[in-house]
């Protein structure tokens, strides 16, 4: 399939909108991030978490009230999962008597509402120092992944390349994750962080960084073959010869996530919604961050010669 086959489109000479666009998202990403929060799973602050199934919809308030007794006056969070008549119950209480508050919860349900008929279907603890090494990991392996692919590129291409290819995406994660933090509680499925979610961060680095080394490589190539050509108009030349494939890999990947979003059921929604965001922000910014950082730093380091 070719598409977008022996296009022209100067991308470079309107990197300056691009800057724009790519600024405001990251300033309210930064913002969403300080003043609204990420809603982490209990991975990262440890606590326990039911799914637990009622036969009928529940009042989500009258549930939460008769729980709170089981979690030693904790009030737990109570929302729907999937349907109105399965919930989700997260609470920080948690330990090694995981059966005690089990049986606990589910007493509470059936003595405040008898016609329903409960049953677990999932429960998760964890303890909050594995909770808080959890963290750090996940944060040391974000930042060890930008820090490895800056070595990477750096000894496979320059530096500059390197500076590109970093800012692109450091610029995805942090989008991504601002939009977590702007739509929790908003969209009728769960955005908390959890280990899939670090999971689906490193997947979305390793895709933008395919897609930007592509670029890369054409680019080098270009340099060789079009010597005398302004450095501009190579990259815009290189971005242009595969565009094409640029958009089918992200059009088909999207085609996956999307039945993965729709069909996979609530457990794996949050998972796929990261995927998502990140294909369309990672396709975004190997053409609109990765490629005109380059051409800064390398009209730069000319003027700079030319000095």
């Amino acid at each position: 399939m070719r598409i977008f086959e022996n296009t022209s489109f100067e991308f470079i000479p309107k990197r300056r909108t691009a800057y724009i666009i790519s600024g405001t998202l990251i300033v309210l990403s930064l913002f969403a991030l300080i003043t609204r929060g990420l809603e982490t799973g209990i991975d990262f602050q440890g606590g326990t978490e039911f799914v637990i199934e009622t036969g009928e919809a529940l009042p989500i308030p009258g549930v939460r009230d008769a729980i709170a007794g089981a979690f030693g006056g904790i009030q737990p969070e109570v929302k729907t999962y999937d349907n109105d008549e399965t919930l989700l119950i997260r609470t920080t209480a948690g330990g090694d008597d995981i059966d005690a508050i089990q049986s606990n919860a589910i007493n509470a349900i059936e003595a405040a509402f008898p016609q329903a008929t409960t049953q677990v279907v999932k429960i998760d603890t964890v303890g909050p120092r594995f909770a808080d090494d959890l963290k750090r990991g996940a944060i040391w392996a974000v930042l060890a992944s930008l820090g490895v692919i800056f070595l990477y590129i750096m000894l496979r291409f320059e530096w500059r390349f390197s500076a590109g290819a970093v800012a692109a995406l450091a610029h995805d994660v942090t989008i991504t994750l601002g939009i977590f933090a702007m739509f929790h509680h908003l969209l009728p499925f769960s955005l908390q962080i959890d280990q899939a979610i670090i999971a689906a961060l490193l997947t979305i680095v390793g895709y933008s960084l395919n897609d930007t080394v592509v670029v890369f490589d054409r680019i080098r190539e270009y340099t060789n073959l079009f010597k005398t050509e302004d450095y501009a108009k190579v990259v815009d030349r290189s971005i242009n010869s595969t565009l094409s494939r640029t958009m089918v890999t992200s059009g088909t990947t999207l085609i996956v996530v999307l039945t993965l979003f729709i069909f996979g059921g609530e457990v794996l929604r949050g998972f796929a919604f990261a995927l998502i965001v990140g294909v369309i922000i990672g396709t975004y910014s190997s053409i609109f961050v990765a490629s005109p950082v380059l051409v800064e730093l390398k009209q730069r380091a000319l003027a700079a010669k030319g000095n």
